[in-house]
C-alpha cells in the first residue's frame, strides 16, 4: 500500500470517464482502500510544488495541488520514490493554505 509522501505511476482516468492515461501523482494520504493524490506535470509554467531529477523525478516537474483525485490500490503501477521530509512539509504548508479557505 502506498503511504503519504510516495510518488507514484499511475492510472488516471478522465473526467468524462471513457478513457484514462499513465501520470506520475504524489500521494497525499490513503484511508479506507481510498488513495487521494495530487497530479504531477512537467509543463513547468504550472502552478505548484517543484520537484526535480536531484530528488528522483524522471524530469523536472510540478506537483499540482489543485489537481486532487481518488485512485484506487489497483491503479498503482508503481511507486518511483518518496518526497524528502523538507519537500512534504512544504506539501503540507501549502496544502494548508488551500483548505484554511474553508475557514471562512
Amino acid at each position: 500500500m502506498p503511504k503519504a509522501g510516495d510518488i507514484v505511476i499511475t492510472r488516471v482516468q478522465f473526467t468524462d470517464g471513457e478513457a484514462s492515461k499513465i501520470r506520475p501523482a504524489l500521494v497525499l494520504f490513503e484511508e479506507l482502500g481510498n488513495i487521494i493524490i495530487a497530479g504531477i506535470t512537467t509543463n513547468l509554467q504550472m502552478k505548484g510544488i517543484r520537484i526535480s531529477t536531484k530528488e528522483g523525478a524522471a524530469q523536472d516537474s510540478v506537483i499540482k495541488l489543485n489537481y486532487i483525485f481518488t485512485i484506487t490500490d489497483g491503479a498503482i503501477i508503481k511507486t518511483v520514490f518518496q518526497l524528502s521530509p523538507e519537500k512534504r512539509h512544504l506539501v503540507f504548508q501549502e496544502f494548508t493554505k488551500k483548505l484554511a479557505l474553508l475557514k471562512n
